[in-house]
């Protein structure tokens, strides 16, 4: 099955729905745009994009799929270019080009392409953004050396929502465990050391990294209220159990929780773990 057969597929299962929802692939485009511009991880990349490139105004989107991401980006006034190769109105450019009509967007332009052949000259862009794109790649390091490519000096490379194994049994396990990886088998992920050493070796410096738990860019759709109360609950529970013990011996607790039916907040047992990345071209 393609992609876009894979999502016209679960759409009408129920055990698919919500992963449908999480994901930003409602039937509804309008919808899947207006509640990404509204979410927690959109907030976060906007903040982090003041934080590392406040100038910035000619933005690429790299795998923009149904284009969540390029239409928020352009009703918040960058100039966006698209790049998705599928060309579909499900999951590909023509979502993008229905959306951006409905808004009468003048600000964005739509291109049919790979990320590891950009159809733009050198320096053309202040960030280049890649969501839940980079492990996809074809070939990792041309893709973050195109990326490079078209970066003014200066610019940005923000990746976001990669999956990330330590080695390549828990790749196998990821990719057994992955919902959608029997439909249409395009998954893929990368370890950190491969990840880094992609920037690297095209001159990037990686100015953060943001693990799972990091991040709501990583770790939603749970928030960061939702985050916070794993640790909050555990510390509720304690107190009920022992009113008289001192708060100093909390962290006693949570080593014995911890040790005994898993660390809180672990990434370490999540195979296909999200990181998200900042590089800046010097």
């Amino acid at each position: 099955m393609t992609w876009e057969e894979t999502i016209i597929y679960i759409r009408t299962l129920p055990e698919y729905q919500n992963l449908i929802h999480d994901a930003y692939l409602d039937e509804d485009l309008l919808k899947n745009v207006n509640r990404f511009k509204n979410s927690e991880e959109y907030k976060a990349t906007l903040s982090f994009i003041k934080q590392f490139s406040p100038q910035a105004t000619k933005l690429l989107d790299i795998g923009a799929g149904n284009g969540i991401s390029s239409i928020a980006f352009a009703l918040d006034k960058f100039n966006v270019t698209a790049v998705e190769p599928d060309s579909s109105i499900t999951v590909g450019s023509n979502a993008i080009r229905y959306v951006s009509d409905y808004y009468t967007l003048v600000n964005i332009q739509v291109i049919e392409s790979y990320a590891e052949k950009l159809p733009f000259p050198d320096a053309t862009f202040d960030i280049v953004y890649a969501r839940q794109a980079m492990h996809h790649a074809q070939n990792l390091d041309l893709f973050v050396s195109e990326a490079f490519r078209v970066l003014k000096k200066g610019g940005i490379f923000f990746t976001v929502r990669d999956h990330v194994i330590h080695n390549n049994k828990e790749k196998i396990d990821f990719l057994a465990s992955h919902p959608l990886q029997k439909f249409y088998g395009g998954e893929n992920a990368f370890s950190i050391t491969q990840y880094k050493n992609a920037f690297e070796k095209c001159g990037f410096e990686i100015l953060i990294t943001l693990s799972h738990f990091d991040s709501v860019i990583n770790f939603a759709p749970k928030t960061e209220q939702e985050i916070l109360a794993t640790d909050t609950n555990l510390k509720d529970t304690f107190n009920k159990k022992f009113p008289f013990m001192s708060k100093f011996l909390f962290p006693l607790y949570k080593f014995y929780i911890s040790a005994r039916y898993g660390k809180i907040n672990d990434e370490s047992n999540m195979p296909g773990r999200l990181y998200s990345f900042i590089a800046q071209k010097n």
